[in-house]
C-alpha cells in the first residue's frame, strides 16, 4: 500500500510515533531515571546534554540506522538479530523488544497487514517500508518521537516544567534532521554506541530501589 498525499504520510506517522499510541513508550526512561537518582542529571542543561549524547552517540544514531537497514531490506531478520545483539543491556534490550512487539501487533490489527515481532526501531522501518512512506520523514519524526518520550520522562523526574521541557525538545529538533540525514545515507557498518555513562545508568537501573519506569 502506498499513501497517496504527503498530508496523510506524515499523519500516519504522527499517529504511529503518537504518545496515545499502544506502545507504552511513556514507561520507559531509558536509564534516565538513575542518572537523575544518582544527579547525573540535575536541571535543564545537564539534561539537554544528556539528550545530546544519547540521540548523537548513542540509541538515537543505532536506532536510526537500524530503522534504515530494515527500511531497505524485504526480510527485516538481519537487522532484527543485530539490534537485539547491539543492546548493552538487559533493560535496553527489553526497551526495544516490548516496544517493538506492542508497535506490530497494533500496526497489524490496524492497517490490517502482516508483521513479524521485531525490535521496534525495525519494526517501525519495516512497516514504513510496507506502507510506501518516505524514509527521511520516518527517520527524523521516530527520532524526535524518542526525544520527546525522554524529555517528558526528564521533565518529571528532575523535575521542569513543561515549558523548559518543550523548549529542549524545540533546541534538539535539528540534531534529529541531522541524524535522520545521516542514517538514510549510512549503513549498519557504522553502527556504534559510545554513550558508555546512558548505558551504565540501563544497567544500574535494573538494580534501583525505587523507580516509576520500567527502564
Amino acid at each position: 500500500m502506498h499513501m497517496t498525499t504527503q498530508t496523510e504520510q506524515i499523519l500516519t506517522l504522527a499517529q504511529w510515533l503518537s504518545p496515545a499510541y499502544p506502545v507504552g513508550a511513556f514507561a520507559y526512561s531509558h536509564g534516565l531515571e538513575w542518572a537523575v537518582e544518582s544527579r547525573q542529571v540535575t536541571s535543564s542543561e545537564s539534561l539537554k546534554a544528556w539528550l545530546q549524547t544519547v540521540l548523537s552517540h548513542g540509541a538515537g544514531q543505532a536506532d536510526a540506522l537500524l530503522l534504515a537497514a530494515a527500511y531497505s531490506a524485504e526480510d527485516p531478520t538481519r537487522a532484527d538479530a543485530i539490534a537485539r545483539a547491539f543492546a548493552a543491556s538487559a533493560e535496553r534490550l527489553k526497551e526495544t523488544v516490548l516496544q517493538g512487539e506492542a508497535f506490530t501487533r497494533a500496526t497489524a490489527d490496524i492497517w490490517g497487514v502482516t508483521l513479524p515481532s521485531l525490535t521496534y526501531p525495525v519494526a517501525v522501518g519495516h512497516a514504513a517500508r510496507q506502507q510506501g512512506l518516505p524514509l527521511d520523514l520516518t527517520l527524523t519524526m521516530y527520532l524526535q518521537a524518542f526525544l520527546s518520550n525522554l524529555a517528558a520522562a526528564g521533565m518529571r523526574l528532575v523535575p521542569l516544567g513543561q515549558t523548559e521541557g518543550q523548549s529542549l525538545i524545540k533546541a534538539l529538533t535539528p540534531l534529529c534532521i541531522e541524524i535522520a540525514a545521516k542514517a538514510e545515507a549510512g549503513s549498519l557498518e557504522d553502527l556504534s554506541s559510545t554513550a558508555f555513562m546512558a548505558d551504565i545508568a540501563a544497567m544500574k537501573h535494573e538494580t534501583q530501589y525505587s523507580r516509576i519506569f520500567r527502564t
